[in-house]
């Protein structure tokens, strides 16, 4: 079973477009190393993400100030979590013939090797630290993060495709991707790139529609992420070919796949969360952030109340009329 493809090579998928096939260069731009369609698709998600957010922050009781101060964190630890994730899983990858550990391809991630459970650990422990830092509600920021996070997987899975990775097994589907493993040998698998970019983009769908709007508490969002998220990658890391096994161990004649059991642990846990916080909340939005941020502008915004009037059976000193002023004078 093949776990990568030549990247010099055409992709095509015969089922739907016979013969017509592209031939990404996952070199964008030759400088130096080279600029890499796999970093350039992944930072179009990251703008298209941000940008989206921004957009949504007031909803939350969230300001684009805000956004931007946590991407300032987010952008370079989050891509550090992600390859070390990566690395520790993946670590057979990084070794010379001789056994020894290679550090110069372990930071190489322009040839790929992003890991996005691990950058999904360190965006909501950086969140964390930041909220508590600003006094912002962690729930209602990761709500919004949730959002962002299905735009930027839904867009950067792409630059699987460019690389021809992270596919899945042999099938002959109609929408089946060809790819080649040889100059003269190729093989036709599940685009699980595609399953997962469509997946997302469904449950990003679902939240902007359907969650967002009767959200009765802080993180519901993001329960939701974790759930569908969840239940769609444990699917899709079913069928892919490249993934990591937990010692060799099985499930119903299948290997049990790391990413596949942490995927389907986070599901639960959002499940979990998202019942007991229905109880709690079971309906309205009273205990929102941005409800609380809304009454508090508007307690500010309200004039000063009037002076209390004098208390009853007590009367206010008489002024001198003119009359007797006129008289004493």
């Amino acid at each position: 079973m093949y776990e990568y493809a030549r990247t010099d090579m055409p992709i095509s998928f015969p089922g739907l477009f016979g013969d017509w096939s592209v031939n990404p260069n996952p070199v964008a731009i030759p400088i130096g190393n080279g600029i890499r369609w796999y970093g350039i698709i992944i930072c179009t998600g990251l703008i298209l993400a941000v940008l989206f957010c921004c957009r949504q922050s007031k909803k939350y009781g969230i300001t684009e100030d805000n956004i931007y101060d946590m991407m300032i964190w987010q952008i370079p630890l989050c891509i550090l979590g992600a390859r070390l994730y990566y690395v520790i899983f993946y670590l057979d990858l990084f070794r010379n013939a001789d056994g020894s550990l290679n550090p110069g391809r372990m930071i190489a991630i322009w040839d790929g090797g992003l890991a996005i459970y691990g950058a999904i650990i360190t965006a909501y422990l950086v969140l964390h630290i930041f909220c508590r830092k600003k006094k912002i509600s962690f729930g209602a920021f990761a709500d919004l993060g949730a959002m962002g996070l299905l735009i930027g997987q839904a867009v950067g899975r792409w630059g699987n495709f460019v690389n021809r990775e992270a596919f899945g097994g042999e099938t002959t589907l109609p929408w089946r991707m060809r790819v080649w493993v040889t100059a003269s040998e190729y093989i036709e698998v599940h685009p699980t790139f595609l399953y997962e970019s469509l997946w997302n983009l469904i449950g990003l769908g679902l939240i902007v529609f359907v969650i967002a709007k009767r959200r009765s508490f802080d993180g519901e969002n993001a329960c939701f992420y974790f759930i569908w998220y969840g239940l769609g990658r444990a699917w899709i890391e079913g069928l892919r070919t490249d993934t990591l096994k937990l010692f060799g161990w099985e499930l119903f004649g299948q290997p049990i796949r790391v990413s596949q059991l942490l995927s389907v642990a986070l599901a639960a846990a959002g499940l979990a969360v998202l019942l007991v916080n229905k109880r709690r909340h079971p309906r309205g939005r009273e205990a929102l952030f941005v409800t609380r941020q809304e009454a508090l502008r508007a307690a500010e915004a309200a004039p000063p109340a009037e002076a209390a009037s004098p208390a009853s059976g007590e009367t206010a000193p008489a002024t001198e009329s003119a009359e007797e002023q006129s008289e004493e004078a």
